[in-house]
């Protein structure tokens, strides 16, 4: 059977990549794209530190270490023929003290085995030549790790989708998914869409998405809002490039770190604070709707009972500079409190099991003629071409 149209929600990197996969692979076939919000890439797309990641963190044959490996290429040829920023400024992923050396040491065998190109160890004297400002007594040093402007390639699917017959309906809040005898009906609430197949690439709202196409309830979302410093222009040279810790392997996170902007900023962070919205960007931003689905599904309070301890000292860093900074100083310890401001935030979309358990990996759930993004995590900008590839795969498999 031929398929007319295919709907796809969300109007984020990975849904516009995988609406932009559909018009390449099926030429002729009316794509639709709907999103609430009034522009493209609103949400977790445009709330990006903008780095492409090599694949040095994920665990080997992982769909996140396949998708990063192959996305990273895909990407940088997308900009190169676009002409949109990619500047490999490379990244120190450092030890600070004795105790994380196994871990680095660790990171480094899985890193290869991702083939991560041209990653190497690095002692204190190299790190100074790298990094002069730099505290670190080891690392390893990824050169071709790149920065980017993910709004701006998000901006470039779109107009893609639109070159190829397709279209993107922004303002077009999806509150009802209705299974048809010739395809699926996607409703807002000023009118009605027919689509032969849907995929929904919905992010923060993944799981409500997929809840009103009948979708299983899990795994659930949980928002976590990474806030950022930003270091004051006349400091912004103390790094040259990337610079972050050893990541602690129990958590999804990587900690605070430094990452330059290709705008020329710099930003210190993130910190991961349980936000008490699902576009909560703001501590000031409270949704009682979300608290409650929060405070009614048992794998929050299990993440409680295991991640406390790290919760409050992330909270701490919210409400104090000093504190946020306190991690930060190990890695440059010639930045301080006065060296900067509070910049922007980002909202994650953190999906996590009934057993408490963080979700780690990409999930995909196929029903029918409905294919759901459940989670799509950091990388998932990196990866945006190679995950869409992976989606449209399953979309189309007939098996």
């Amino acid at each position: 059977m031929t398929d007319k149209t295919i709907g796809v929600v969300g109007a984020g990197i990975v849904g516009l990549a995988t609406a932009r996969e559909i018009t390449l692979r099926r030429p002729g076939t009316r794509v639709v794209v709907f999103d609430k919000e009034q522009d493209v890439a609103h949400h977790q797309t445009g709330h990006n530190s903008g780095v492409v990641h090599a694949g040095i963190y994920y665990t080997p044959g992982s769909l996140k270490a396949n998708l990063t490996v192959r996305g990273v290429g895909l990407l940088r040829e997308y900009c190169q023929e676009h002409q949109l920023p990619y500047r490999e400024i490379g990244k120190l992923v450092m030890a600070v003290r004795e105790d994380e050396l196994d871990r680095m040491n660790g990171l480094y065998e899985r890193a290869r085995n991702n083939h991560v190109p041209e990653l190497r160890k690095v002692s204190r004297e190299e790190i100074a030549e790298l990094e002069p400002q730099a505290g670190g007594i080891a690392a390893l040093h990824s050169p071709r790790t790149a920065i980017t402007d993910y709004p701006a390639i998000a901006r470039a699917f779109a107009r893609d989708v639109e070159r190829s017959g397709g279209e993107v309906r922004l303002g077009f809040r999806v509150t009802g998914i209705t299974e048809t005898v010739g395809g699926i009906e996607v409703a807002s609430a000023q009118e009605r869409v027919s689509v032969d197949r849907l995929v929904l690439c919905a992010g923060l709202h993944s799981d409500s998405v997929a809840r009103l196409a009948r979708g299983g309830p899990e795994p659930r979302i949980v928002p976590f809002r990474g806030e950022y410093m930003l270091l004051r222009p006349e400091r912004a040279d103390l790094v040259r490039g990337l610079i972050y810790p050893v990541p602690d392997p129990r958590y999804p996170f990587l900690g605070v770190h430094f990452t330059p902007r290709v705008d020329g900023s710099v930003e210190v962070g993130p910190n991961a604070v349980l936000a008490l919205a699902r576009e909560g960007y703001t501590r000031a931003r409270v949704s009682p709707k979300d608290l409650a689905g929060l405070a009614a599904y048992p794998g929050v309070w299990r993440m409680a009972a295991k991640h406390w301890r790290t919760g409050i000292k992330e909270y701490k860093g919210s409400f104090s500079t000093a504190a946020f900074m306190k991690d930060a100083k190990q890695y440059v310890p010639g930045v301080g409190v006065d060296d900067v401001v509070r910049g922007g935030a980002g909202v994650r979309a953190q999906a996590l099991d009934r057993d408490g358990t963080l979700v780690d990996d990409f999930r995909l759930h196929r029903a029918g003629r409905i294919t759901a993004v459940r989670n799509a995590p950091s990388p998932a900008a990196t990866a945006s071409l190679a995950i869409a590839e992976h989606i449209v795969d399953a979309v189309f498999d007939e098996g």
